[in-house]
């Protein structure tokens, strides 16, 4: 589904500051233990946000206000804000009459999307650091018409050069077919300060059907990496999970600007 311009429009602008509503009396937060896990409940979630309605159609789950409709997936970890499809870490998951919501979500995926400037660790960049995906004899995603890693550079050098007329500092970790470490790329991308770091990459998917946009963000620890199950190591705290709420919230942005400016599926 390609979704229209104007809710995506709208999602950004809560980006640039114009935020959600919060009453000056907020209602406390209803938590939940369950199965080891720490939970809100969607009826807080309503309160604290200042969402007019919520309404439930089958599994869908329905919170708006003037600014944003949210829908969430009961039994599932899609959300929607706006028509911009998000992936929940946790389920939403029916309890006693009640939504749940995990805590996690609430704090690094909610909040920091919709209150981007309540975010602490949120600083000015003047730095884009591009690093094109894969290179040298790690090919990536191979088509008839080419190879993933030939993608990945084009894309990156024509967004240096987009970025280079805004009066950015752009620094590509490759600008050349050469493979480089994953470890290699952090250590070449942590030398510059006031930066972001953005990964270009064509995924591939089973029989050609892919087809669309996603942007992802390093995982908040404690949580398994999308696609796959909980390993020891997600509980590791990693120097980027201190930047959690920037992250999804820079991710946020870019993500929605490329489905307005390219008007492709939201995968």
């Amino acid at each position: 589904m390609i979704y229209a311009p104007r809710p995506i429009r709208n999602l950004l602008l809560l980006m640039a500051g114009l935020l959600l509503c919060v009453p000056g009396a907020m209602a406390g937060w209803e938590t939940v233990r369950h199965n080891g896990h720490d939970y809100v409940t969607v009826r807080s979630i309503r309160a604290f946000y200042g969402f007019k309605t919520m309404l439930i159609k089958g599994s869908q789950i329905e919170l708006e206000n003037d600014v944003v409709k949210m829908r969430l997936t009961i039994g599932g970890q899609e959300v929607f804000m706006n028509n911009v499809k998000f992936v929940f870490s946790f389920k939403i998951l029916p309890h006693q009459g009640r939504y749940l919501v995990s805590r996690i979500d609430l704090s690094k995926l909610v909040d920091p999307v919709l209150r981007p400037s309540y975010i602490p660790t949120s600083t000015p960049f003047n730095t884009v650091i591009i690093d094109p995906g894969h290179g040298g004899h790690d090919s990536g995603a191979v088509n008839r018409y080419g190879l993933e890693k030939n993608y990945n550079l084009a894309v990156a050098r024509k967004l240096k050069r987009d970025l280079e007329a805004l009066r950015f500092k752009v620094i590509m970790t490759r600008d050349s077919d050469r493979f480089l470490s994953l470890t290699e790329r952090v250590k070449f991308a942590n030398r510059f300060r006031n930066a972001i770091f953005i990964s270009i990459h064509f995924n591939s998917g089973g029989r050609g059907r892919a087809l669309g946009i996603e942007t992802f963000t390093l995982s908040p620890a404690g949580v398994a990496h999308y696609g796959r199950g909980l390993r020891t190591g997600d509980f590791q705290q990693r120097t980027g999970n201190a930047h959690d709420s920037a992250n999804i919230a820079l991710a946020t942005a870019v993500h929605g600007t490329c489905l307005l400016k390219t008007g492709r599926p939201d995968r």
